[in-house]
């Protein structure tokens, strides 16, 4: 064999132990790629979820439980409310998942608030810790007005919820009317229009020339709003 051989045949062989190494050195890559994904598994939803259902499920997938709270809910006792980190993330085996687990519904005492008024009530839930609900009224001809008459939650139940809802006695039914349109009217005939409803009426005089005497230039409540039946109507009058 030549010198000339030689080389060529030794550039041959370093040509093919500079490929072998590459795909071995890639090979490599690849495998440490496929290890590290593999050891990656997506975080489950588990909130709704009772602790020992979440841990199995989590265990199926080599992540760990860790109860990091408690607190009161309306979603039933070791029933998962929140987590961390949150479902779909990435996470590497054996890493911990932290939930925070319902203790049910705290109960509650209610104070009586029948019988008192719409003030004192609200001072009374604010010393029990407790919150003014939904407040709605009625028109009770036999109940002094602004007395609360129903409440929900009874007195001394244990409530599920802060909020405490009352309906509140306005007292009696008081008549309304629409009022009509005076403007222009004489003040005799003003009169004798709400005299025939009962409303109660303020007269005032003032200066205005470009009226005719005694007419009734303006007038409070506008026309058609509605008028209680002890509201003063005030009539202002031409001179």
């Amino acid at each position: 064999m030549s010198f000339r051989e030689k080389l060529e045949w030794l550039a041959r062989m370093l040509l093919l132990v500079f490929i072998l190494a590459s795909a071995a050195f890639l090979s490599a890559i690849t495998a440490m790629r496929i290890a590290i994904h593999g050891r990656e598994v997506s975080m489950p939803n588990l909130v709704g979820k009772s602790v020992t259902e979440a841990s199995n499920e989590l265990r199926s997938r080599g992540l760990l439980l860790r109860v990091a709270d408690r607190v009161y809910s309306e979603q039933p006792i070791n029933t998962i409310v929140r987590q961390t980190p949150p479902a779909g993330l990435l996470m590497k085996v054996s890493q911990q998942a932290h939930v925070v687990l319902s203790l049910g519904q705290r109960q509650l005492q209610i104070p009586p608030l029948e019988g008192n008024s719409l003030r004192v009530s609200r001072i009374e839930l604010l010393r029990a810790g407790l919150q003014v609900g939904e407040v709605s009224n009625l028109a009770l001809p036999d109940v002094t007005a602004d007395t609360v008459v129903l409440q929900n939650p009874k007195p001394g139940s244990g409530g599920a919820t802060p909020r405490v809802d009352m309906l509140v006695s306005q007292g009696p039914h008081e008549e309304s009317y629409v009022m009509p349109h005076l403007i222009g009217m004489s003040e005799a005939d003003a009169v004798r229009r709400l005299e025939t409803v009962s409303i109660k009426r303020k007269l005032n005089s003032v200066s205005a020339p470009q009226w005719p005497h005694g007419a009734v230039i303006d007038q409070a409540p506008t026309p058609g709003a509605r008028v209680e039946a002890s509201v003063t109507v005030e009539l202002t009058v031409a001179e």
